[in-house]
């Protein structure tokens, strides 16, 4: 940003400069793929970074899905949301969907709760918000249920612990103690989502 603070500056560098600029940042096809943006930007679209999720994945090279929403909701409020690895992460365990996250079919409905979970009025931070909730609370392991704004509607969350309850109903029945309840930080075992079912049906 400091080297080149506006999409014309970066039109106007060559692809060395950038290259270089890059070097040690990893991914590095999405640099050049930056710098081609903004040539396309300059030289094509008229300075006019497209506004819509369809127009950024159609004119931008490069650009994604995910990218494109994401884009689109926070700098030009487009209801729409995103799906990455956080989110994805928040989405499962809220619906305990039942299937692989990386299933056609699973991802499709990712998409599908996302878009309809989306805040009209503040896209941009909604997906942010569910973006940072996966990242430091909704963790792929030991999550902080019991710190999370969310848990109260946490379908995998209520399932763990109807399963706890069982477990510990069944040790007290085998003359065993039962064990504490509503710990959801020592559950073992606790994964993206729940077991796969085959075949899966998001309804």
């Amino acid at each position: 940003m400091q080297k080149w603070p506006a999409v014309d500056d970066l039109a106007n560098a060559t692809l060395e400069e950038v290259r270089e600029m890059w070097a040690g940042l990893g991914y590095y096809s999405r640099g050049q793929r930056l710098w081609e943006g903004a040539k396309k930007v300059i030289g094509e679209l008229g300075g006019n970074i497209p506004s819509s999720s369809e127009a950024l994945m159609r004119e931008l090279p490069g650009v994604g899905r995910y990218t494109a929403s994401a884009i689109a909701s926070i700098a030009f409020g487009e209801r729409c949301g995103v799906v990455d690895g956080n989110v994805v992460r928040v989405l499962a365990r809220l619906s305990a969907m039942g299937a692989e996250a990386g299933s056609q079919p699973a991802t499709a409905h990712l998409w599908s709760l996302a878009n309809t979970a989306v805040d009209p009025g503040r896209p941009g931070d909604f997906n942010q918000a569910v973006m940072e909730l996966g990242a430091t609370i909704c963790t792929p392991r030991t999550p902080l249920c019991p710190t999370c704004p969310l848990r109260d509607h946490c379908q995998a969350r209520r399932k763990t612990l109807a399963d706890q309850q069982k477990h510990s109903l069944d040790r007290y029945s085998e003359g065993r103690p039962p064990e504490p309840l509503g710990n959801e930080e020592a559950i073992e075992g606790c994964t993206l989502c729940l077991p796969p079912e085959h075949p899966w049906n998001p309804r």
